[in-house]
């Protein structure tokens, strides 16, 4: 059996007062599994709204240290991102140190997942950036919390799908904020990213009948989106790099790398809104009320992307595709809240989107009994 550092950190990597550092988390555990070679954190942040959720990544990063910044990060976002989903879920993530070109095997996701279930259905993982659905097949091997599974093994699927329907759902709220209509027709935007989310998005904005401006950092991926859509071949056009963020277009979608929100791109976006499903959006926090000076209208990722949580949190009461995407368009009806909360309060969207998760969770936490504690409910025993 692996065994669990709670309180003590590998090669003694990070500096200053880990206590302090984790200030704001519930458990942290550090996970070593030499004969496999894993070497992992499991952050879980705040369970009041529920079991923790959020997927793992694998990446390799270049110390312990800033393994550990990223998953406190990511999974802090995961608590507020269940909470405007309202989900029966709290915050937690999953960050395994290694190159996911070169390190990966099928043990090394079988120590990951005894790791995981010796959290007793406290955190529930799946795949993200550098893992994939097949992964956690092995995972799934040593645990019961695995959630996005392949269909063939039981899980829901293809994520993308509900999170570009959300992406779509945001969209379309803003263009009501802004111009007073649904109608996307004759607009253009901006979509940097034609992956596996950015390329659903992009398509639903064509038959929508709007322009677009595209990149991507893989010229094969841009020209498998236009051969796909040859159609519409009139209504878009291949930027490179950097210039996604200069072009003129009425919403700039990011569906790519966090942090492309900052001093240099705001001084140059000339859109009248952001809209898009990359995770960490905003370099920093003060970025947002830039953005709301600039009289740019931001929708706050973890509110529009939140589709693919949607569906994984949704999985554990019986996979349903048609209950998913019902769910779905709750992003709709809170993107405008927020904006609406924002505008009233003449604050940034994003700060708006933060008082509306921490009131969430402050209402919810009235709500669930001493005995929701105690017991695991039945939806989170699976077979």
């Amino acid at each position: 059996m692996v065994n669990v550092l709670q309180t003590s950190v590998m090669d003694g990597e990070v500096t200053g007062n880990l206590f302090e550092k984790i200030s704001e988390h519930e458990q942290i555990v550090f996970c070593n599994d030499p004969s496999t070679g894993l070497q992992a954190i499991i952050a879980i942040h705040n369970t009041t709204l529920g079991p923790a959720t959020g997927g793992c990544r694998m990446w390799p990063y270049a110390s312990v240290e800033e393994a550990l910044d990223d998953v406190l990060r990511l999974s802090k976002g995961m608590t507020y991102k269940c909470a405007a989903a309202d989900v029966d879920f709290g915050g937690g993530k999953a960050v395994i140190i290694g190159d996911p070109n070169k390190d990966k095997t099928p043990e090394l996701f079988r120590a990951f997942g005894q790791f995981v279930e010796s959290l007793n259905g406290r955190f529930y993982t799946g795949t993200d950036m550098g893992t994939t659905p097949d992964d956690f097949v092995h995972a799934a091997k040593e645990t019961n919390c695995i959630v996005g599974l392949p269909e063939e093994y039981g899980g829901s699927g293809d994520s993308s799908v509900p999170t570009a329907l959300g992406v779509m759902y945001g969209i379309k709220a803003t263009s009501r904020a802004l111009w007073g209509t649904e109608n996307l027709s004759g607009r253009t935007f901006s979509v940097q990213g034609i992956g596996k989310v950015g390329s659903k998005v992009a398509e639903q904005l064509l038959k929508a009948g709007a322009q677009l401006y595209i990149s991507d950092v893989n010229d094969r991926v841009l020209a498998t989106f236009i051969e796909k859509n040859k159609e519409y071949r009139e209504r878009i056009k291949v930027v490179n790099g950097e210039e996604i963020f200069t072009v003129e277009a009425d919403m700039f979608v990011p569906c790519a790398l966090g942090g492309i929100i900052n001093d240099e791109t705001i001084r140059v976006l000339k859109v009248q809104a952001v809209v898009g499903s990359a995770n960490n959006q905003l370099f920093e926090q003060r970025h947002g009320d830039l953005l709301r000076k600039k009289n740019i209208l931001y929708a706050p990722d973890y509110i529009v992307n939140a589709g693919g949580l949607i569906q994984v949190s949704d999985e554990l009461y019986g996979i349903n595709k048609e209950r998913v995407l019902k769910k779905t368009k709750s992003i709709y009806y809170s993107l405008l809240e927020i904006y609406a909360k924002a505008e009233k309060e003449q604050i940034s969207t994003s700060m708006a989107a933060n008082l509306f998760c921490q009131n969430r969770i402050e209402a919810r936490k009235r709500r669930n009994s001493f005995f929701a504690h105690k017991k695991r409910p039945k939806w989170q025993v699976r077979n």
